[in-house]
């Protein structure tokens, strides 16, 4: 059966991931919640497809079924209480463990089993398994945004999935005999390229729809526990159980060490000397147009209150007027990011980001930079002003990060990938400087401004 949405050679997950969210929004495919960018959709005729899991040879042979907690998979949540088999679900994101053992109340009736097998029932009729518990899962039930039909999965970008199943691998729970399905609707089955499957991605054995029940026959092997040099402390930060599993596998010998953060909160040393910069002493005038103090004050106030630096530069970034002001805010907020334009011999060389919608978060976008493989040095967030930098190493590396960002698009929006202001280069300022503006009369501060930088990075 030909996929109703086509992929192209060459797309990233993201890419794909995108594809299938517009196209169920587009198409109404979906109930609450919505819209479904960045989540497992809920699609229409999710019961239809999940009664089908009790039609498996494997379901009728198996007594430990874990079903993740996504919406969409409540009605095989429900089939398995039905079934009176042992339902065990994940955790929301892994925030207090592993996953939970659901236990109705004796003698429930079908209506309660439902409650049960909705988000709330979860919370409420649930019983904590821990690392060293003993259990076999012969059966996992996983969300999709998007399958192939040799098994390639892809989630909303997250990899909870990819690591719960390395987690319950590496306490025994589930091995090579193990099988796992997703449900998903008809139109998220797609063609997903071997290369965009790595080695901690979960594969799948049966794919259920509304209409259809694909048997995968996948040939690439699951994950076999975490892999530890995927990981950096970030995610360990997030989520405590991994923490626990770590220092269980320490004591067993194995090897358990991190890999890098792929967006460092801090470049390394030398990059430091640039925050010193005094252009943190100017303020703005009642027209929001900077103004700079005396040189003798320049001088002393970096090295009198430094802790100054970063406040003021998120408030620059921040405020002021629409236009010009917010520009040249990029550009001085740049200071808080090490950044240099390139006519000044900068470290690196910064993207702005512009046109994030509400609501997203910083990981969403970090997973998307990963995928696409352009990762920066460092990402300045600014959801609250819908915008981002991102820096890089050099001008080569800003150059493919901007190509490969032109036709990003998250939650539905188009995002604004170009460089940042102080890193357009000489000429654009040079025009600036010779060119009144149209709005109000010629003004000469802009060129003393301009100026007044690269004699502070100078003496930096």
């Amino acid at each position: 059966m030909e996929p109703v949405i086509v992929t192209h050679p060459g797309a990233s997950k993201w890419d794909i991931r995108q594809k299938v969210w517009d196209y169920i929004e587009e198409k109404n495919l979906a109930n609450f919640p919505r819209p479904v960018h960045n989540r497992i959709p809920n699609f229409k005729g999710a019961f239809t497809a999940c009664a089908k899991v009790s039609e498996l040879q494997v379901f009728t042979q198996t007594a430990e079924v874990k079903v993740d907690p996504d919406k969409p998979l409540e009605g095989a949540r429900l089939a398995v209480l039905q079934a009176q088999k042992t339902l065990l679900v994940p955790t929301p994101r892994l925030r207090t463990g592993l996953f939970n053992k659901i236990t109705p109340p004796q003698g429930a009736s079908k209506e309660q089993l439902r409650i049960c097998s909705s988000s709330q029932g979860v919370k409420d009729f649930s019983v904590p398994v821990g690392l060293d518990a003993k259990v076999k899962v012969d059966l996992v039930v996983v969300g999709s945004v998007a399958v192939s039909e040799k098994g390639f999965r892809i989630g909303k970008g997250e990899g909870y999935a990819d690591m719960e199943y390395g987690m319950m691998a590496s306490m025994g729970a589930v091995n090579e005999s193990t099988v796992v399905v997703t449900i998903v609707h008809d139109c998220q089955v797609v063609d997903i390229p071997e290369e965009l499957i790595e080695s901690h991605d979960l594969t799948v054995d049966y794919i259920l729809t509304p209409t259809r029940v694909i048997e995968t026959n996948c040939q690439l092997p699951k994950p076999q526990g975490i892999i530890w040099s995927k990981l950096d402390t970030e995610k360990l930060e997030k989520i405590p159980i991994l923490k626990k599993l770590q220092a269980l596998e320490e004591q067993a010998g194995k090897d358990v060490t991190l890999g890098a953060a792929p967006v460092t909160a801090e470049p390394e040393q030398p990059r430091r000397q640039p925050r010193r910069r005094p252009r943190q002493n100017t303020q703005q005038d009642a027209e929001g147009e900077p103004k700079q103090e005396n040189r003798a004050e320049s001088e002393q106030k970096p090295r009198q209150r430094p802790a100054r630096v970063r406040k003021e530069s998120r408030g620059d970034g921040a405020g002021g007027r629409e236009g010009e002001i917010s520009e040249r805010g990029k550009g001085r907020r740049g200071g808080s990011m090490k950044e240099k334009g390139p006519e000044e011999g900068g470290n690196v060389t910064t993207v702005y980001l512009g046109g994030i919608p509400a609501g997203l978060r910083v990981s969403e976008l970090k997973t998307a930079l990963r995928e696409r493989e352009v990762a920066p040095l460092r990402l300045t967030w600014q959801g609250a002003q819908h915008r981002a930098f991102l820096d890089y190493s050099d001008p080569q590396a800003a150059e493919r990060a901007l190509q490969a960002l032109q036709d990003l698009s998250l939650n539905g929006h188009s995002l604004q990938a170009e460089l940042a202001k102080s890193q357009r280069g000489g000429k654009r300022s040079a025009q600036s400087n010779r060119r009144p503006r149209p709005s109000t009369a010629p003004k000469t501060k802009t060129a003393p401004d301009t100026k007044s930088d690269t004699n502070q990075m100078t003496e930096q």
